[in-house]
């Protein structure tokens, strides 16, 4: 599968003929000051939680492409009164069925708000099912034994995780968290974009490695295969 890296948290998968988007934050992200905001393309969109670094720039993409947004009940509300028509809710537990495949929403052990402080509901991780393959992205999250539930329900492919530590899991608990899921190639998110997050890439190269998994940090703007 191809994936497309933006810094941060985001990232897009290329399945099934579609462009799906994860947790939108480029613009003010000075790590990703060379990606073109106005050239991604979309055809989905989703959203794992309300806070600023994942729904920064959710509008302006949206809009640009027209894509449908999914996120918690919370979110699907916050995204009509923005304008965003083409809003679809998902809570965990629940799953549909669109052109791409399924997808599946999961628990995430993380808070949830939005930059007005207002009630972002819960946070949220996806397990996405296609012809091209399967793939789970946990959003922001600790390191929960709920995991283990997801391979009862799906083979998966590749898992992304967050690795900078501090605010979500770290690379001890995403090499955990990759036995818990059943898989061995790991996209990591969610680190050096600030300073509280940044990491040794070398060591955590290294240490997932060691632990026989394969962990990809694709460089900002890049596309890769997995």
């Amino acid at each position: 599968m191809k994936v497309t890296y933006y810094g941060h948290s985001c990232f897009s998968v290329y399945a099934n003929g579609k462009n799906i988007l994860f947790d939108p934050f480029i613009t003010p992200n000075e790590l990703a000051k060379d990606v073109d905001v106005d050239a991604i393309k979309a055809d989905y969109i989703f959203i794992s939680h309300a806070h600023y670094d994942h729904i920064q720039d959710v509008e302006r993409i949206a809009k640009n492409t027209g894509a449908k947004v999914l996120g918690n009940f919370e979110i699907y509300g916050w995204l009509l009164k923005n304008g965003i028509e083409n809003a679809h809710p998902i809570n965990p537990g629940g799953k549909f069925d669109f052109d791409f495949g399924r997808v599946k929403c999961v628990i995430a052990q993380h808070p949830s708000s939005f930059s007005d402080g207002s009630y972002g509901g819960i946070a949220c991780g996806f397990v996405l099912t296609t012809s091209d393959g399967n793939f789970y992205y946990s959003g922001d999250t600790a390191l929960t034994l709920d995991m283990q539930l997801i391979p009862k329900f799906t083979k998966l492919d590749f898992a992304v995780f967050p690795i900078g530590d501090g605010l979500t899991m770290g690379v001890e608990e995403a090499i955990e968290a990759s036995r818990l899921v059943g898989v061995n190639k790991i996209l990591g998110v969610h680190y050096d974009t600030f300073g509280f997050i940044v990491m040794d890439h070398e060591k955590a190269m290294k240490d997932f490695s060691n632990a026989n998994l394969q962990l990809y940090l694709p460089k900002i703007g890049s596309t890769i295969e997995i």
